[in-house]
C-alpha cells in the first residue's frame, strides 16, 4: 500500500476558538506520528472563520516541535501572498531547527478573498502570473550555488523539499518543467485531476531533487465503526463546502441528520463533485473505495483530510484509515 499522509485545516469549531484548534492539531499530529503516517501538513487560508492555521510557517514549528518523526511541512504556502527570500528565510529557520523533517509545499492561489488577498500583497494583478519565477527564486536561495547576490540566512545550501500544489493544469505544467512532486488539490476540486495527472508524467522532466515523477493526492476520508456513523460525521464538511460556495464561510458545524435531504439540488450537485473524492463509511467501506481510487490514478501518496467536528472521531477515523495499510 502507498504511503498515506494528513492535511490539516486546523479547523475552528463552531463554539470552540484558535486555541483549541491549535491544541487539537497538535494532539492529531501525535497520533499520525504513532500510526505510521508520513507528513503532517497544514495549509495558508486567510480571512477564513473555520481555519487558523493563516500563520502556517508558526503552526508548522508548533507541530514539529511537539513531534519527534513525522514530516511536517506546508501544503502549502501560497506564494503570490510572500516574497521569495521571507519563505526561504522562515522554512531555513524551521529546516535549521527541525533538520531533515521540513517540507515546502507551493501554491499560486491567494488562498483568501479578492479583499484580503490586497491586503495580504499590493500587486495582486501580476502576483499569480510570477509564479513560476517565483518558484525558481526561491530554489535559488536554497542553493549551496545560489545565483541572487542576496542570501537566505538561514536557508541558503538547506535540503528543503519543495512541492508544486495545485488544482488545475497550470499546476502540473511548472511541477513537470522543474521536476518537482506534485501534489493535485483533488480533495475540494477533483475536475481535472487525471487530466493534469497524465499531463505532468508525460512532460515531466528529472532535476537534482527528483528523478521520476511523484504524485500526491488529496482525499476526503470519514471513517467509523459504521457506514451509517460516517455518513453522519461527514456531514459537517458538507456543510463547510456549502457555505463555502455559497459566499458564506463559517466555523465547522455540528453534523446534522439528513442533512443530504435539505439542501438544494445545485448545492448537492457541488457535493457530489467534492465527494467523487472521498471515502465514506465502515473500515471495509473505506478499504474498497481508497483501492479503486488508488488503481485509477495511480497515485503514489494519499494526503488525507478528514474535516469532523469532534476530535475524538477525528482521531478514529485515522485510525481507522492506518490500519487499512496493515
Amino acid at each position: 500500500m502507498i504511503p498515506f499522509s494528513i492535511l490539516d485545516l486546523s479547523p475552528i469549531n463552531e463554539g470552540s476558538d484558535a486555541a483549541q484548534s491549535f491544541r487539537n492539531t497538535l494532539d492529531l499530529a501525535r497520533h499520525a506520528e504513532r500510526l505510521g503516517y508520513r507528513r503532517f501538513w497544514l495549509a495558508e487560508h486567510h480571512g477564513m472563520p473555520g481555519i487558523a492555521s493563516a500563520a502556517t510557517a508558526v503552526l508548522i514549528g508548533h507541530v514539529a516541535g511537539g513531534t519527534s518523526t513525522i514530516r511536517v511541512g506546508a501544503g502549502g504556502i501560497m506564494l503570490p501572498n510572500h516574497s521569495p527570500l521571507v519563505i526561504a528565510e522562515q522554512f531555513g529557520t524551521l529546516e535549521s531547527l527541525f533538520p531533515g523533517r521540513i517540507d515546502l509545499g507551493l501554491g499560486r492561489a491567494p488562498g483568501s478573498d479578492q479583499l484580503t488577498a490586497r491586503a495580504l500583497r499590493r500587486n495582486l494583478a501580476t502576483d499569480s502570473s510570477q509564479f513560476p519565477n517565483d518558484v525558481v527564486e526561491l530554489m535559488d536561495y536554497f542553493s549551496s550555488e545560489q545565483r541572487h547576490a542576496v542570501r537566505a540566512v538561514p536557508g541558503a545550501g538547506l535540503n528543503v523539499p519543495i512541492w508544486i500544489l495545485g488544482s488545475s493544469l497550470f499546476g502540473a505544467q511548472v511541477a513537470a518543467a522543474l521536476g518537482l512532486p506534485y501534489a493535485f488539490a483533488s480533495h475540494f476540486a477533483p475536475d481535472q485531476m487525471m487530466q493534469a495527472i497524465a499531463l505532468y508524467r508525460a512532460t515531466f522532466k528529472p532535476s537534482a531533487q527528483l528523478a521520476k515523477p511523484y504524485v500526491m493526492l488529496g482525499y476526503n476520508v470519514f471513517a467509523a465503526d459504521t457506514d451509517e456513523e460516517a455518513k453522519f460525521l461527514a456531514t459537517s464538511m458538507q456543510q463547510a463546502f456549502v457555505s463555502l460556495r455559497s459566499g458564506r464561510p463559517g466555523r465547522l458545524q455540528p453534523p446534522v441528520k439528513g442533512y443530504l435531504d435539505s439542501i438544494a439540488p445545485h448545492q448537492r450537485d457541488v457535493l457530489d463533485e467534492i465527494l467523487s473524492c472521498a471515502a465514506i463509511g465502515s473500515p471495509d467501506t473505506v478499504k474498497h473505495t481508497l483501492m479503486a481510487f488508488i488503481e485509477q490514478t495511480g497515485a503514489d501518496e494519499l494526503m488525507i483530510t478528514s474535516q469532523i467536528f469532534d476530535h475524538n472521531a477525528r482521531l478514529r477515523s485515522y485510525e481507522i484509515t492506518a490500519a487499512l495499510r496493515e
